[in-house]
């Protein structure tokens, strides 16, 4: 007899890296929720309701910060008093590194998407990325680039705790409509984009 269980599903929380970001998009620490949500509310508020400008925010804010540390510093030095506890303001080259890692990992990805398109002529790739390049055009004309920012905010908070929830029923429903977009997808293929006309290799070459 063969083993019958089930794969386990990977949870939410390890999708989501299993880290302290995870526990802030899944609500298990509060606090951090709570902060970047209010925060979040606050910046959306001050710079789309009240007519802040964001250089002018950053700037006043910066000039504030350096106003405390600066009297602070110095009344410690007069009060014999402890300095600011200031963190090691420097980026490591580990860190660095990490991230340029990361970005070479997806402006690779984008390269050899474009080469498909362009040189391998991938004809489903292209309505893919026309069709997800559109939808993204559709969106931002709706909103401005701020408030979608704090529209995703909010998506990200709410999103990933109801999906932790209710994995089960969702994965059921999503697994419904995929198949039936592979369906609809299977019936265009075949009716529509294999009867393109598409130039061989050979007529590209001797262009």
């Amino acid at each position: 007899m063969g083993d019958s269980n089930p794969t386990p599903r990977t949870s939410v929380h390890q999708a989501l890296g299993g880290g302290k970001v995870a526990d802030v998009l899944l609500w298990r620490k509060w606090s951090g929720g709570v902060v970047l949500l209010v925060s979040a509310t606050t910046l959306w508020y001050l710079f789309e309701r009240a007519g802040y400008n964001f250089l002018s925010f950053v700037a006043n804010v910066l000039l504030l910060l350096v106003v405390i540390l600066f009297f602070w510093a110095k009344s410690a030095s007069l009060l014999n008093r402890p300095l600011p506890p200031l963190p090691n303001l420097e980026i490591s080259e580990k860190t660095v590194g990490r991230v340029a890692d990361e970005l070479q990992v997806w402006i690779n990805y984008v390269l050899s998407i474009a080469h498909d398109i362009a040189i391998g002529r991938n004809l489903k790739l292209f309505l893919k990325v026309a069709v997800g390049l559109w939808l993204v055009s559709y969106i931002g004309s709706l909103f401005n680039f701020l408030t979608l920012v704090y529209v995703g905010v909010i998506l990200s908070l709410s999103v990933p705790l109801i999906y932790d929830k209710y994995q089960h029923h969702i994965d059921e429903k999503l697994s419904v409509t995929h198949r039936i977009i592979q369906t609809q997808y299977r019936k265009i293929d075949e009716t529509v984009l294999r009867k393109l006309p598409l130039p061989s290799n050979k007529e590209k070459k001797m262009r």
